[in-house]
């Protein structure tokens, strides 16, 4: 029972930020807000940011090589998640948001940390 008391606390950043893009992924397509001509950018720097976080979340998780590890984590979820908005009324899935803007904000969140880790002698 303590060793699952002592993974939570690493997992939760990563649950909650899950559970968030799961809400945001929920909204009907009438309900979404509209940004108007900034819209398409809006939406795609939110996969981006957002798949950038999660995928950030995962690296106190996991343990030893944690960079491959934590973008696929970030893109598996991406796809459930794509797959989960095709049954939301208004929504469909799209696999460019997969492989485009949720893979890349992940890559580049843990490109972002790797520099940060170089430069504070962590990496």
């Amino acid at each position: 029972m303590s060793k699952i008391l002592n993974i939570v606390p690493r997992w939760l950043p990563s649950l909650v930020l899950m559970a968030v893009i799961f809400i945001f992924s929920s909204q009907t397509g009438d309900d979404l807000p509209d940004f108007g001509g900034w819209d398409y950018f809006f939406k795609k720097g939110a996969h981006a940011v957002g798949y950038g976080f999660l995928a950030l979340s995962y690296l106190p998780a996991l343990t030893g090589r944690k960079y491959f590890p934590s973008w696929l984590l970030a893109v598996l979820y991406s796809a459930t998640d794509e797959f989960h908005q095709s049954f939301v009324p208004g929504r469909s899935a799209s696999v460019i948001d997969v492989l485009v803007f949720d893979n890349l904000g992940a890559a580049l969140g843990l490109f972002a940390h790797t520099l940060w880790a170089k430069k504070n002698g962590r990496g």
